[in-house]
């Protein structure tokens, strides 16, 4: 069974593993056994309520439990921006009107913006290449609104995901080459690197002090604002079934969207339910077209989420014994549920 699980300590070195087939580009997610081990320390410091609220973030491994490779990894920061600034672009509207001349313009304009401070992030998701099937994909992001869902009082009222954005034939990013490189004078990777790593002073001392007018910018950066890279469009509307919504901010560096919303209005904070487990005599390899649900555990230091074959009837869940083992359960245990809509692309 393919499962999603909080990470452990002894993750390490498969997570080395699995980031050296991410390639260029996903910076949060390198081949650093030093950055990586300090990830999962400050992941499992979070779930023993050590870490600092602006530390506070949960780190996800997909294991399948056949073989125990690990295949993928997915995030939540609990609040962003309390240490290191949250920098986004805020896209507002600004009106220009001559009643002399009879003129009326509408343009939009750029301005730095904090908005999104305090907001919890999803973030940090990869998956690999080997894993790349129908529904691994959605498994792996949506398992993180399960645990959104389970332990709600652990954030805060809101959520957003800072999606990448359009790059060009040649892997560059005509918005950075329209604005960034002009105030920060490196290339964007190095930006990129820099700014995930929390070495964020370089922006607030090079950023532009003013609003950027998006129409004097060159057509291809126009055209950037807001729009999402190719390879993200699947995500994307993952996430906006989900109830993430683009809000009028866009990333600083591509200007990619962010996406947002209130995190009790996430499909699955609305639509899951907590009912108890049964274990019952069903076969795991269900129909393809049988009804499917995710499903986890509701432990924190061992939370486990997955599909399984069945929805909630008469007030249980009923799992092979296979797949609770798997998700860590036995008969009577809690378990939280969301039905899978197929025309929706959820199994």
């Amino acid at each position: 069974m393919i499962v999603v699980r909080v990470v452990q300590r002894g993750d390490v070195d498969a997570l080395m593993r699995l980031a050296q087939e991410t390639g260029p580009g996903l910076t949060t997610f390198k081949p650093d056994r030093e950055a990586l081990a300090a990830r999962v320390e400050r992941a499992r410091r979070t779930m023993e309520d050590k870490a600092a609220p602006h530390e506070a973030g949960y780190f996800f491994v997909m294991e399948d439990t056949q073989t125990g490779d690990v295949a993928g990894v997915c995030g939540i920061e609990t609040a962003v921006g309390l240490q290191q600034p949250f920098y986004n672009y805020r896209v507002s509207t600004v009106v220009h009107t001559s009643q002399d001349l009879g003129i009326w313009t509408r343009m939009r304009a750029l301005n730095i913006s904090h908005d999104l401070t305090g907001y919890a992030e999803v973030c940090s998701l990869f998956l690999s290449p080997r894993y790349r099937t129908s529904g691994v994909g959605g498994l792996l992001s949506r398992s993180r609104f399960m645990f959104l869902a389970q332990f709600r009082e652990r954030f805060p009222q809101r959520l957003c995901a800072e999606l990448r954005g359009h790059f060009d034939e040649q892997g560059m990013s005509p918005f950075w080459r329209a604005v960034g490189s002009h105030f920060y004078q490196i290339d964007f990777n190095a930006a990129d690197y820099l700014s995930s790593h929390g070495r964020k002073a370089f922006l607030a001392e090079l950023m532009p002090r003013y609003p950027v007018y998006v129409e004097l910018l060159p057509k291809e950066a126009q055209q950037c604002v807001g729009l999402t890279h190719s390879d993200t469009i699947p995500a994307r509307r993952m996430l906006e079934a989900e109830g993430l919504r683009y809000e009028n901010h866009v990333d600083i560096f591509d200007a990619g969207p962010v996406l947002e919303c209130y995190i009790s209005d996430l499909r699955t904070v609305r639509e899951s339910v907590v009912v108890p487990v049964e274990i019952a005599d069903v076969r795991a390899g269900a129909p393809q077209d049988a009804p499917r649900s995710m499903v986890s555990n509701t432990s924190l230091g061992d939370f486990r989420v997955g599909v399984a074959a069945g929805v909630p009837q008469d007030g249980v869940f009923r799992m092979h014994a296979l797949e609770a083992s798997a998700l860590g359960v036995k008969s009577g245990d809690p378990v939280r549920v969301l039905p899978l809509k197929h025309k929706q692309g959820w199994s």
